[in-house]
């Protein structure tokens, strides 16, 4: 059976933009994977009245239901009052829910005679006949329970809560509710965007019923997920096989992994299998290459170190770009682009070393070159390869595909790909 959800999302703050609803981006990833559709997003302050409304919408029009928010021991956190009354079930107390809040409260203030004060005990109070989850990363559990065709599942708020619960309690709760199992495929294209992706696979994406073939876009790249249901995991996967095949055969080296997090994720493990080192120079970048590759475990192994030459002096002094290139051609040019990672690789000591050198914005720079042209290179012993690129948008989206592409070089050199 197919099923649909509706996220409602419960909390004034969210409504005042004092915080982003980054549990709505988590559930439906997640969501998503499980091949539960969801159709609806809805966000709703700390207000009994709207919230009453926004479940009675979405019950509806949903047969899973999932709240974030509202749990706390607070009097705004009123979730679980106004859900048991609109499916017509009492709130209980549960003392094995009490007794859990109680360690985990002591575990987090253990000095002599601090308690946890009364009003947190409301925690413990759950729907009738609901299936508690239990909460290892906070004092607020969660629960779900059916009722009238309709399953709810809460969780809290906070997203250090509630990523982990859902995957930890309600992923199998949710998982019984159909019969088979959901498996997925994650193949991760950089070089191509969305809308020329989609392009190529409408037919194909409009004719697949399972498995089903669906492309996000993220920051200048593009994630195609193919997902499927069969009665156990080898069969699931045989469905997704052919469909992977023909994917990798229409965009061939524009993959450039299955189910992995990110370019720099590939090319770490690249990295670390060859034995090898890697630097970097940056300029518009303003060290994103080194954060982005840092934010890795286990980059210590292969990373060697960065250097942020925002000015010419820097270019030239440390990294040791001639003077002459910068006067000819500009910071924003090939040859210093070139420079630069020959640079890079000199003075750090590692076998390869990128660069980016570029106009990121807001304004055109001083030679007259416009925003979102970006010179990325890569040097290795005995060559040295730069490729220029003229990223649309803001700012931020320009650094962001400037260092993407720099994890790109990488990857396909280490390959054996064409840069």
């Amino acid at each position: 059976m197919s099923h649909t959800a509706e996220l409602i999302a419960v909390g004034t703050e969210l409504l005042l933009g004092n915080i982003a609803n980054t549990d709505a981006q988590t559930l439906s990833k997640e969501l998503s994977a499980l091949g539960i559709n969801v159709f609806y997003h809805t966000v709703v302050g700390d207000n009994p009245d709207r919230l009453r409304q926004a479940v009675d919408i979405a019950k509806g029009r949903a047969d899973i239901l999932i709240t974030t928010g509202g749990l706390g021991p607070t009097c705004d956190d009123l979730t679980k009052n106004v859900l048991a009354e609109a499916f017509g079930k009492k709130l209980v107390y549960n003392p094995e829910a009490a007794q859990r809040m109680e360690a985990y409260f002591q575990k987090l203030h253990p000095e002599a005679g601090q308690k946890m004060t009364e009003n947190n005990y409301q925690q413990a109070y759950l729907p009738e006949g609901c299936t508690p989850f239990q909460n290892d990363w906070g004092t607020a559990p969660g629960c779900g329970f059916e009722a009238g065709g309709v399953h709810v599942v809460m969780l809290p708020g906070p997203p250090s809560e509630c990523g982990p619960m859902f995957r930890a309690r309600a992923v199998p709760y949710l998982r019984d509710l159909t019969d088979g199992v959901i498996a997925s495929r994650s193949l991760r294209i950089f070089g191509m965007g969305e809308s020329a992706v989609e392009h190529q696979l409408r037919e194909q994406m409009n004719s697949l019923q399972n498995p089903t073939l669906a492309p996000y876009a993220k920051e200048g790249e593009v994630e195609l997920r193919i997902t499927a249901k069969a009665e156990d995991d080898h069969a699931a996967q045989a469905l997704i096989a052919p469909v992977e095949r023909e994917l990798r055969e229409r965009f061939g080296p524009l993959i450039y992994g299955a189910d992995v997090p990110s370019l720099e994720s590939v090319c770490l493990s690249l990295l670390r299998e060859q034995g090898l080192t890697l630097s970097a120079a940056e300029s518009c970048t303003g060290g994103l290459i080194a954060k982005r590759f840092t934010d890795l475990s286990g980059a210590s192994a292969a990373f060697r170190g960065g250097v942020v030459s925002y000015t010419n002096e820097v270019k030239h002094c440390v990294l040791g770009v001639p003077q002459d290139l910068l006067d000819q051609y500009g910071a924003v040019s090939e040859p210093v682009a070139r420079a630069m990672a020959e640079g890079a690789r000199r003075a750090l000591g590692a076998d390869l070393a990128v660069s980016a050198t570029g106009v990121a914005g807001p304004d055109a720079d001083d030679r007259g070159n416009p925003v979102g042209l970006v010179y990325v290179a890569l040097a290795w012993e005995g060559g040295v390869h730069v490729r220029a690129i003229h990223a649309a948008g803001p700012r931020e989206r320009v650094r962001t595909v400037a260092a993407s592409h720099a994890f790109d070089l990488v990857r396909r050199r280490l390959t054996g790909l064409d840069l």
